[in-house]
């Protein structure tokens, strides 16, 4: 993990010397700066008597993401909201509407300036989802359900900010809670709690990348944040990872191509992986990955 940690590190300062984001200087504005990201994708397959094959399907899928920023003199606070939900439906199986995307992520900084593009700042970030989540196509156990888990993120340190679309922030003091308020998840010690407690608490150092990018090719808006953590108290080594990622393809006004992806691994996270000789899960430490294309319905507002 360690080698998959300096990799995702490196792309993103990469990717923001490619940009030559280090060569900008810092917005000087002072007030709130609001935008947002409102998009709303459709996909449908019809097949009547086709040859090939295929089954009909609907799916639809939203995703939200809004940003409000203050800066007045030395302080600088800057807020962000992302909310995904998507559902897909198929004919010829029974499982109905099944969930293909759900997430709530919000994440508040604060900061005070220590000198020209260093502060001294206080983060705090949640996250969780909105309904329950199963292991398709087993709908009798869930596995993930509001606040089963959600993680709490609290933690100090310095951001970097050399300009109003970069900036890193590094924390050696952070503390990373993690809640499952569902009773059944909860008793099998689900997401790395122990079993029947609901709450684990974990002390260590926190890093977080965040670039976002209009226009980076004609048409083209680019937003990613990468969050690394590593608890002092268990297994240091081991790097819990969030890498998010959203491009957003311009056709005109109101239509648009989404592309979200997200990587994570945390080592406290167990993941079915197979069955025993008895029919038991095997459970075993896996990275996870998900990747979300739709066209449709986007939004786009800069205040």
């Amino acid at each position: 993990m360690r080698k998959l940690f300096f990799a995702l590190s490196l792309s993103v300062i990469i990717t923001g010397y490619n940009q030559d984001i280090f060569g900008q200087d810092a917005d000087t504005t002072e007030g709130w700066k609001k935008s947002g990201v409102f998009s709303l994708n459709m996909a449908q397959a019809s097949f009547t008597n086709w040859a090939a094959g295929g089954q009909n399907s609907v799916a639809l899928n939203g995703l939200i993401n809004l940003a409000a920023n203050y800066k007045m003199g030395k302080s600088a606070w800057d807020n962000a909201l992302t909310l995904g939900y998507g559902k897909m439906i198929q004919k010829g199986n029974d499982l109905g509407w099944v969930k293909t995307d759900d997430r709530i992520d919000f994440q508040s900084k604060y900061g005070h300036k220590a000198s020209d593009k260093w502060f001294y700042t206080g983060l705090m970030s949640f996250r969780t989802q909105m309904d329950k989540g199963f292991n398709y196509p087993d709908t009798d156990n869930k596995i993930s359900d509001l606040l089963a888990p959600a993680y709490l993120l609290f933690s100090l340190g310095m951001d970097y900010k050399p300009n109003p679309q970069f900036s890193m922030f590094l924390s050696p003091l952070t503390s990373k809670n993690t809640i499952v308020m569902d009773d059944d998840l909860s008793a099998a010690g689900a997401f790395g709690v122990e079993p029947g407690k609901k709450f684990r608490p974990e002390l260590g150092a926190y890093a977080n990348l965040s670039y976002k990018k209009d226009e980076i090719l004609k048409n083209v808006n680019f937003l990613t944040k990468l969050d690394l953590f590593t608890n002092y108290l268990r297994n240091p080594q081991n790097i819990d990872i969030s890498w998010e990622a959203l491009l957003v393809l311009k056709v005109n006004e109101f239509i648009s191509a989404t592309v979200n992806t997200h990587l994570m691994y945390d080592d406290d996270v167990l993941i079915k992986v197979g069955e025993g000789n008895e029919g038991e899960p095997l459970m075993g430490k896996r990275a996870q990955f998900k990747e979300v294309i739709g066209v449709g319905f986007t939004y786009k507002f800069i205040k």
